[in-house]
């Protein structure tokens, strides 16, 4: 992934600046974590509010043609998840494409997306001690916490996609609702 360095340096800024008082009385590991999570779990919280929201029909929409259907954004934003998350917990990583080449079904991928996210709680929760431990991400040298990173990064991009795309519908997206 082009800049992965420059992307996973600008989420740990961002997630360094989120860090509650409270969570600034730890270890500067564990705030980084505890940092990141919070802003995993909003991207994340906002990515199943609306794919539980959207019907299977719009499961299928797409704004423009060459570009993945609603579905299909669900489906990568569980597989990307799994991946990463695996590569957190040592776990042998499935394709990223595993879940969004298969079938496109609401249920399927609510449940694909819940799994994911949960398979994933365990990975946000590692100590602050083993976030720098050394990982291979895409044939790179990387660290945990940059793979945590990364992972945030990546659901906050698709939520903005999950935005237009809800806009585009003339809906009112999860995170604009409160």
């Amino acid at each position: 992934m082009p800049n992965m360095s420059r992307t996973i340096s600008t989420a740990l800024a961002v997630a360094a600046l989120a860090a509650t008082s409270t969570v600034r009385a730890q270890a500067p590991a564990d705030v980084a974590i505890a940092a990141l999570r919070e802003q995993w779990k909003g991207a994340i919280g906002n990515i199943a509010a609306a794919a539980n929201e959207l019907t299977e029909a719009e499961y299928a929409y797409r704004p423009v043609a060459g570009v993945r259907t609603f579905g299909a954004l669900v489906g990568h934003v569980a597989g990307t998840q799994n991946m990463l998350c695996a590569i957190v917990l040592g776990d042998k990583p499935a394709a990223e494409d595993a879940i969004e080449k298969g079938p496109q079904t609401k249920a399927v991928l609510v449940a694909a997306l819940t799994a994911s996210t949960t398979y994933c709680e365990k990975a946000y929760a590692i100590a602050g001690a083993a976030a720098t431990a050394a990982v291979d991400m895409f044939g790179e040298k990387g660290t945990k916490v940059g793979a945590l990173a990364l992972n945030a990064v990546h659901d906050g991009e698709h939520y903005g996609n999950i935005i237009t795309y809800m806009r585009m519908q003339g809906k009112v997206p999860p995170s604009s609702k409160r």
